[in-house]
């Protein structure tokens, strides 16, 4: 019986022993063999839920992103109405097409410009009669069979007739630029670009004093954008100044910009400044209207590394990060920051371009080393 009783407890003992083995072993950390560093073995659990990103270098900000709207470079933007009323007839270009200047948009069938047409020959006519008039004024004045006035009166009345054929010459240039005005009136293109908006419709009666422009002309390949500046960072702007815009349809790119125009008043309500920043848009990603976060530099050749605020961790009154050093392995980092806004913070020192750190889940790094320790 007590060898039984023994044996039982010396099965039981190596159970215990035998599960307490398997159980380190099914641990997936190592305790980090030098101060600051992890080591995990591949497959472990936790690098699951890492992301790990290489960070770069970038110009420094001068304060937080600012609000912004994207806008059409009204320097190179024609808002496009009728100098006469009249009906469309014809649609010559639609949104998105490329126009010259002088390319006809649309055509009108307009009571106005043969009114002008008009205007013209009876001008010329009577310019004509006159002409006649004061030649014979002329003669006769030589020969003294009229009087000085008489003559002088044919020579104004010449002269006003001149001049009114000047003035309807000129009405109808202005409103056929093209030459001869055929049936129909040509509202043409004033400058290059591309048709970004049309409000004419076939049939539509269109007069001078319409609310909206019937075309809207503009090159898409420049852009503005538009900030309100608070007041307290007015002195940190001056044009030719760098900005950087971001916008939500490519969250991972900036587009460089500078400032054309600062305000020269202050909103009393909002206590703001507009500012104006020149945009260039070659690949023409970029639409007008769009919101976009605008960030004010201080100098291109000031720059500094990068990265999100939820990759560091604060122990104590410092800023870590953790630096992958290699497949599994992290250092716990300190920082130096330079600047942080409400995303991103900007390092002094403590890190360089092209190291990889862990965006997510340094919190959990973060707390397996104060387990390990």
């Amino acid at each position: 019986m007590a060898a039984l009783a023994g044996g039982a407890l010396l099965a039981v003992y190596y159970g215990r022993q035998s599960s307490a083995g398997s159980d380190q072993a099914a641990r997936p950390t190592v305790a980090p063999r030098e101060p600051g560093i992890l080591r995990y073995p591949a497959g472990a659990p936790q690098l699951s839920a890492l992301k790990v990103a290489e960070v770069s270098e970038l110009p420094v900000p001068l304060a937080e992103p600012l609000n912004g709207r994207i806008a059409y470079n009204e320097d190179f933007t024609a808002r496009v109405s009728s100098p006469i009323a009249g009906r469309v007839v014809a649609l010559k270009a639609q949104t998105g097409d490329a126009v010259k200047a002088g390319n006809s948009l649309l055509a009108l069938d307009s009571p106005d410009l043969a009114q002008a047409a008009a205007d013209l020959d009876k001008a010329k006519a009577d310019e004509t009669r006159k002409q006649l008039a004061f030649e014979r004024a002329k003669k006769l004045y030589e020969g003294e069979v009229v009087p000085r006035k008489d003559f002088e009166s044919a020579e104004a009345d010449l002269a006003q007739a001149r001049a009114e054929t000047q003035r309807a010459r000129l009405r109808l240039r202005n409103l056929a630029p093209g030459g001869s005005p055929g049936d129909s009136y040509s509202l043409r293109a004033p400058i290059s670009g591309v048709i970004a908006e049309r409000k004419a419709n076939p049939g539509m009666e269109v007069r001078p004093d319409l609310p909206d422009p019937l075309y809207i002309i503009t090159d898409p390949k420049r852009l503005w954008v538009i900030i309100d500046l608070p007041e307290r960072n007015l002195g940190k702007v001056a044009e030719g100044n760098p900005v950087s815009v971001e916008v939500d349809a490519f969250p991972e790119e900036r587009f460089s910009a500078k400032i054309a125009k600062v305000g020269v008043t202050v909103d009393p309500a909002t206590r703001r400044i507009q500012v104006r920043c020149d945009l260039p848009n070659p690949d023409m990603r970029l639409k007008p209207e769009m919101y976009a976060r605008v960030t004010l530099l201080a100098n291109e050749n000031q720059r500094a590394v990068r990265v999100p605020n939820n990759a560091i961790v604060t122990d104590g009154m410092y800023s870590y990060v953790f630096v992958e050093k290699s497949a599994g392995v992290f250092e716990k980092r300190r920082l130096s920051l330079r600047l942080q806004d409400r995303n991103f913070s900007y390092v002094a020192s403590g890190l360089t371009a092209g190291e990889r750190i862990v965006t997510s889940g340094a919190l959990l790094l973060n707390s397996e080393m104060s387990a390990a320790n």
